[in-house]
């Protein structure tokens, strides 16, 4: 019997870290590999799910291939309906990181800080005895440019390789460590690809420093994420990537001129010119990508760990590529809000198997935990989709379908310019700037008419809107507080009867909100 507080008090850390030492034996080390802007087109794994109008949207001549990545998903699981909490860099990557929604991580919008309280799954690993390592671009330590190696590390003991903002485009370890090695004339860094090899380009460096990582300390398990900064924009990419696809054959989207009318949370682009040559390039990024992960998938099997390691490929969100008249992200359309979502875990995770459930990034940091047999901390409020995952797509009891999103906003308590709900097939969107829009994403992928009006869509407005407004107040987001988001969703929760709610006049100051947001959600500054 222990009778002192001191002695209580070290029992209860002998318990803890052997708990956290059975935890883990018996689990897995992790890898993450996380791009930026990427649409899921460009991977073989995700075209061949989709009819050929869809797979070959940008021409049937224009074909990446991710050899690395499809085996990924040919050896564990594809989720096809997996968006992001809010399809901007910074909002996105905080959810992903701490299982909130974005207004509750202090990152609402791109280049802010995250809450020095947010618990990311690399603090729950590091503490259970996890070698945990980050690599590449963060985007969540405020303005800092490029901002190496944040003094807060939320989890991520080395974290020397961590970069705050920018498209960086060659590297190289200067006396004081890692640095960008193109400059101006003022001595600034620039994305500039001069000079750019397989020693030197940033995909293949953050890939080299990633490998030495996974080569040392075989006592303990690891977590390490690669956050490659590729395929964001700019479109350059060192040799031979840049030459490897024929811009001739390249062609754009059938959205790249939507038709009238289209919505006012993403119009078009005005004087807005296709270019064949930055979506080749777009392609080489992507190859690029893919072979550098082959490259991590064949020491980890030279080392035999590839099978006890659990292998995650995905992306903070995507980029429209053309469609509707636009390019890079911030919307809810699909090929701007989902992102590639592909684990591979023998014995855990079933081979082969498609899952079609909505899920978010929100609920990652606790699915992975629970992959990985840990609790989810506290903080935590996205989905477990452990059991999901483990069943190949089989949903568990109670399990919800309906997801929330929502846009960007200047700070976590104004209303964002837009909210919607999705069950991975019908989605809903709200918006302070336009009435209802229902889209069917399964009959009509392109997203181009409104469905709000046509028979038979009551019943899935109610269904909707009820969710919508359950998760929004669930998540305390201020956008159920808006008067007229408020409406609408009340309207569609009520199945869409009576006449819409009519639309408030819009003030300069909202028109000039809404401006702000697009124009931040859809630069390449950061």
């Amino acid at each position: 019997m222990i009778a002192s507080g001191v002695g209580r008090a070290l029992a209860i850390s002998l318990l803890m870290a052997a708990a956290g030492a059975r935890g883990a034996a018996g689990t897995r080390n992790v890898l993450i590999v996380h791009t930026d802007e990427h649409n899921d087109r460009t991977l073989g794994c995700y075209r061949a799910l989709l009819p050929p109008p869809q797979a070959r949207l940008w021409g049937p001549e224009f074909e990446v291939p991710t050899p690395n990545i499809d085996r990924l998903a040919r050896e564990g699981v594809r989720c096809t309906r997996m968006y992001a909490a809010t399809p901007v860099c910074s909002p996105s990557r905080a959810s992903f990181l701490t299982g909130r929604p974005p207004h509750q991580t202090g990152v609402p919008r791109n280049d802010l800080p995250m809450r020095d309280d947010a618990v990311t799954f690399a603090e729950v690993l590091r503490r259970q005895g996890w070698r945990t390592a980050y690599l590449g671009k963060w985007h969540l330590d405020g303005e800092a440019k490029p901002g190496w190696a944040p003094k807060r590390k939320f989890g991520f003991e080395d974290n020397r390789y961590m970069y705050n903002r920018g498209h960086w485009k060659v590297l190289e370890d200067g006396p004081e460590g890692p640095r960008v090695k193109t400059r101006n004339r003022s001595g600034e860094p620039t994305p500039s690809l001069e000079g750019a090899d397989e020693r030197s380009y940033t995909t293949d460096v953050l890939t080299d420093r990633a490998l030495e990582i996974l080569s040392t300390d075989r006592a303990r398990p690891f977590c390490v994420m690669v956050s490659y900064p590729d395929p964001h924009g700019p479109n350059t990419v060192r040799a031979p990537y840049d030459t490897m696809f024929d811009p001739s054959v390249i062609r754009p989207p059938p959205s790249w001129d939507p038709p009238a009318p289209t919505p006012r949370w993403a119009p078009p682009v005005p004087g807005r010119r296709w270019s064949g040559e930055a979506m080749a390039r777009y392609g080489g990024m992507v190859k690029c990508v893919d072979d550098n992960i082959g490259r991590l998938l064949a020491q980890l099997e030279r080392d035999g760990r590839l099978d006890d390691t659990l292998v995650v490929f995905t992306s903070d969100h995507g980029d429209l590529c053309g469609e509707h008249g636009r390019h890079n992200k911030g919307v809810p359309f699909e090929t701007a809000a989902g992102v590639p979502f592909v684990l591979r875990a023998p014995g855990v995770l079933p081979a082969g198997a498609v899952v079609t459930q909505a899920l978010t990034t929100t609920d990652f940091a606790p699915t992975l935990l629970g992959l990985l047999g840990l609790p989810a901390e506290p903080s935590m409020n996205g989905r477990d989709a452990s059991a999901l995952l483990r069943s190949g797509g089989r949903e568990p009891p109670g399990w919800r379908r309906v997801v929330y999103l929502r846009g960007s906003s200047r700070t976590p308590d104004e209303t964002p310019v837009w909210i919607a709900a999705t069950d991975g097939r019908w989605k809903l969107v709200l918006s302070v700037s336009d009435g209802p829009w229902l889209f069917d994403t399964v009959s009509e992928p392109d997203e181009l008419r409104n469905l709000v009006n046509v028979p038979g869509a009551a019943e899935v407005l109610r269904a909707l809107g009820r969710a919508l407004i359950e998760l929004g107040e669930a998540a305390a987001d201020p956008a159920l507080r808006d008067t007229t988001l408020r409406a609408d969703a009340e309207w569609a929760a009520n199945g869409g009867q009576g006449p819409m709610p009519p639309r408030p006049v819009q003030s300069v100051r909202d028109g000039r909100r809404i401006r702000a947001a697009h124009d931040n959600d859809d630069d390449e500054r950061d």
